[in-house]
């Protein structure tokens, strides 16, 4: 199912220009970011959030659903070796959470990727790329868990794609924190 970003969201379908090479690679990476991210170095993952929701304006057209429908959210953080590394902000709506998308409620601390990729009948988008703004919900739930310590907007790279189970959407966005940049030099794993 091919979705496009709704105009006033922020994502674009092609990285912009002024991105390295090196960040259009992680940007773009194919298959799970946490099977990269460990060969970075040792991956922790915490659960910042699970928790029933609404779907925000900015983020409907992921879905293909109307604003304020019910959504099961989780939103985790993984570190590298102790140092957070990415932010992301997955959801499907809250009817898949207890159907086909069930296993993202039993995960705890495994990454989403253990339920993504061992299953033929899952489908994933395309990316979409943005340097995040405030009012991307991805920012404001960054900004809410790190704080005073949150980067700026413009310092976050991030990504997301939907993936399609049986006609289910289940949305994964994923933010680059500086930390990370730094972190992966220009490791190409």
């Amino acid at each position: 199912m091919e979705i496009t970003p709704g105009r006033f969201s922020g994502w674009q379908l092609a990285a912009p220009p002024s991105l390295t090479s090196h960040q259009k690679f992680w940007l773009f990476r194919p298959n799970a970011l946490t099977a990269g991210l460990r060969q970075l170095g040792e991956v922790k993952l915490r659960v910042v959030r699970e928790k029933v929701d609404s779907l925000r304006t900015q983020e409907a057209w992921m879905l293909g659903r109307p604003a304020q429908s019910e959504i099961w959210l989780r939103e985790i953080c993984m570190s590298i070796n102790g140092t957070d590394c990415v932010f992301a902000r997955s959801f499907t709506p809250l009817a898949a959470s207890h159907g086909l998308w069930q296993g993202m409620r039993r995960l705890r601390t495994r990454p989403l990727a253990d339920m993504l990729y061992h299953d033929p009948q899952i489908l994933r988008s395309r990316f979409f790329v943005a340097r995040l703004k405030r009012q991307i919900p991805l920012y404001r739930s960054m900004s809410l868990h790190f704080e005073e310590h949150c980067p700026p907007p413009t310092s976050v790279l991030a990504r997301c794609s939907i993936f399609w189970r049986q006609g289910q959407p289940l949305l994964v966005a994923e933010a680059f924190l500086p930390e990370f940049w730094a972190m992966a030099g220009t490791a190409r794993p």
